[in-house]
């Protein structure tokens, strides 16, 4: 029979009953995982790659040109005689746009800063999507504490259960007692079962976010389910932020891309010279000493008319805009510190007396109105009530200790980097 109980446990937890063991997952080991696995990182990843490919390209001189040209070839007989190639000229060609004022360096130097971006805004999306993946380990270990409270509450039950009948089967209590204890039970037990789906589904969603195939029933994760104090004081967290928010980072190296792309411009707007130099063999001359010659130019375009003026000029507000955009970001981190901070300090404040008071005070009115109204000296309302208060009371504090766990994971979320664990 305690074979057969223990079988039947395993099954209502959802737990393996063929000997295959779980291993329990921590953060970092969910962490890791999550990394090594998500494709939108993998994705951000490569975007990253290309971005580097790109410097590649910004930092490449121009390709000389080449020509090879030729004519005066005979097309008809001159008096009686035809000879098509004896007059006919022919050379090479070789020519080179030399770029001036920094070009190619100032196109490297853009390209690098956006490189930085792209790394900036992978950090930023993997501090967004490790939020997420958070919250729900968070919710997972919420929703095994709240199994772990309701399989308590109905193995309590379940023996004060065994003894009322008994009392009875004694003529201790009536049987409308006994119906109303029974129904009692229904709830404790219903308490279990849907426990049982949310960690589950808790799991479930924890896999998804993994992109992992593994069995749920195989599937387990474990941590600290607990809060503490925030140990530093608002202004330290701003600093935090200041100095580890990737799209902080990101807009600022936003304005510092549009300062050279805007020298780039200015750049763009001056003149590069293209220099020439070719060989001719031109045998139709009379000189015999002038069959084969070189020559050699420089030619400079006209800037007139097209002087980069579109360029400077966008460049120069795309400027002004990053800094706005800078501006913006950083409005908004003071405003998600605040409001994380506060949401924790607030969450503490409502779990200390829980701590500390509520569920010591439950836990002593439940078992001291057991004793009493097994003993006649409480009334069956009394009774129920305490159980349900005790309950009411757990499942205040588990879940309380969830929105802490969530309100961590978004201050941290907030400040971009782990303040609290």
């Amino acid at each position: 029979m305690r074979g057969l109980k223990w079988l039947w446990w395993c099954v209502a937890a959802g737990m393996p009953v063929c000997g295959r063991a779980q291993t329990a997952l921590t953060w970092e080991q969910v962490k890791q995982k999550f990394e090594a696995a998500n494709p939108t990182i993998r994705a951000g990843q490569l975007n990253v790659q290309e971005s580097k490919a790109q410097e590649i390209t910004a930092y490449l001189r121009p390709n000389p040109d080449f020509t090879l040209s030729t004519d005066g070839t005979q097309l008809t007989p001159y008096q009686g005689t035809w000879r098509p190639f004896a007059g006919t000229q022919y050379g090479g060609a070789l020519s080179y746009l030399h770029e001036r004022d920094g070009k190619r360096e100032l196109r490297l130097e853009s390209a690098r800063k956006g490189t930085g971006i792209a790394e900036s805004q992978l950090a930023d999306t993997e501090r967004t999507l490790l939020f997420n993946l958070h919250s729900a380990f968070v919710g997972a270990l919420q929703a095994k504490a709240l199994l772990a409270s309701a399989r308590e509450n109905l193995d309590y039950f379940d023996k004060e259960y065994a003894i009322h009948r008994d009392r009875y089967k004694a003529g201790d209590i009536s049987r409308l007692d006994l119906s109303r204890i029974t129904l009692q039970r229904v709830q404790f037990g219903q308490d279990f079962q849907t426990a049982q789906v949310n960690v589950r589904t808790a799991k479930i969603t924890l896999l998804m976010l993994l992109n992992d195939r593994t069995p749920v029933d195989q599937f387990d994760v474990t941590g600290p389910f607990d809060f503490a104090d925030v140990p530093q004081p608002l202004g330290e967290y701003h600093d935090i932020a200041l100095a580890a928010r990737p799209d902080l980072k990101a807009a600022l190296q936003a304005v510092s891309k549009a300062q050279s792309d805007h020298r780039l411009a200015v750049a763009n707007g001056s003149t590069d010279p293209t220099f020439s130099g070719w060989v001719t063999h031109n045998p139709s001359f009379n000189n015999p000493f002038d069959n084969n010659t070189i020559g050699a130019s420089v030619s400079f375009p006209l800037r007139i008319f097209d002087r980069n003026q579109g360029e400077k000029a966008r460049t120069e507000i795309d400027i002004r805009h990053a800094e706005r955009l800078r501006e913006a970001t950083q409005a908004q981190i003071f405003s998600d510190v605040d409001s994380a901070y506060y949401t924790v300090i607030s969450t503490v404040n409502l779990l200390k007396p829980y701590k500390e008071t509520y569920l010591k005070v439950a836990a002593d009115v439940r078992d001291t109105t057991s004793f009493s109204f097994q003993h006649g000296q409480a009334s069956l309302i009394d009774y129920l009530d305490a159980q349900r208060d005790y309950r009411a009371t757990q499942v205040s504090y588990i879940n309380l200790l969830g929105s802490y766990l969530t309100a961590a994971g978004q201050l941290n979320l907030a400040v971009g980097r782990e303040v609290i664990q």
